[in-house]
C-alpha cells in the first residue's frame, strides 16, 4: 500500500485501523487548474500529495483571493476537512497548480481515528497548529510588510519552486496569491523592470537581478 508512507501516523495504527483506511482510502489524478475542494463540495478529509502541487486559498467578500498554502509531495492536509476542525469559520478552496496525484481519506474516518487515537489525535493537533502558524505568518506579512517586499519574496520563493528564473506567471495569478488586485502587482512589477530586478514579456517574468530582490526582501 503505498499510500501508508505518506502518511506519518501508519506504523502507530492497529491493524484493523490500517484496514479500514485501506479500504475507503481513494486515490486521484487531477490536471493543472482542476479544484478539488470549495465551499460547495463536502469534507474531502486528510490529503497526501503523491507528486505534483496544490494550493489553497481563501476569498473574500468582493471575490478576492489569497494564497493561504502550498502543498508539494509527501505533504499531507486537513484544511479540506472543516467536519473535523468544526471551528474552522472560513471557507478554504484548493486547487492543483500542477498535474497533481494524491490520496484522501474521508474525514468522517479520520475523525473517528481522532476520537480513537492520541497518536492520530497528536498529529491532526500538529497539523491544525502547522496550518495556524501559517496563518498568522501571512498576517504578519500582509500588516507589517511592505508590498513590495512581499513581491520580492514571492517571485524568489517561486524561482526555487520552479528552478528556473523564467516564470511562466501572469499578474492576475500573482495577485491571486498575494490577496490584491492584478493591477497593484503590475505597477510594482514595471518598478522592479525599471530597477533592473526583471524582465517582462507577456505571461512570463524573467528574473533578472536575484541579488537585487534578496537586498529588497532583507532591507
Amino acid at each position: 500500500m503505498e499510500f501508508a508512507e505518506y502518511l506519518p501516523v501508519w506504523d502507530k495504527l492497529t491493524s484493523e485501523q490500517q484496514q479500514r483506511i485501506a479500504e475507503v482510502v481513494e486515490y486521484r489524478k487531477v490536471k493543472k487548474g482542476t479544484h478539488i475542494h470549495d465551499s460547495s463540495t463536502e469534507c474531502l478529509g486528510l490529503v497526501m500529495v503523491r507528486t505534483g502541487q496544490l494550493r489553497a486559498y481563501i476569498l473574500s467578500e468582493d471575490g478576492r483571493e489569497i494564497t493561504i498554502s502550498r502543498l508539494f509531495e509527501y505533504d499531507v492536509s486537513l484544511l479540506s476537512a472543516s467536519c473535523v476542525m468544526p471551528d474552522m469559520q472560513f471557507n478554504v478552496m484548493i486547487e492543483a497548480e500542477k498535474d497533481t496525484e494524491f490520496w484522501s481519506i474521508p474525514a468522517c474516518l479520520f475523525k473517528n481515528l481522532v476520537d480513537e487515537s492520541l497518536a492520530v489525535s497528536a498529529f491532526a493537533n500538529s497539523l491544525i497548529s502547522g496550518n495556524f502558524s501559517e496563518l498568522m505568518w501571512l498576517m504578519e506579512q500582509i500588516m507589517w510588510k511592505s508590498f513590495d517586499k512581499r513581491l520580492a519574496a514571492f517571485l524568489l520563493e517561486e524561482v526555487s519552486i520552479e528552478g528556473t528564473p523564467t516564470l511562466k506567471v501572469t499578474h492576475e495569478k500573482i495577485a491571486g496569491h498575494m490577496g490584491t488586485a492584478r493591477e497593484v502587482v503590475t505597477r510594482m512589477l514595471r518598478y522592479f523592470q525599471s530597477e533592473g530586478m526583471v524582465k517582462l514579456t507577456r505571461g512570463t517574468i524573467e528574473i533578472a537581478d536575484e541579488k537585487k530582490l534578496k537586498a529588497l526582501c532583507d532591507a
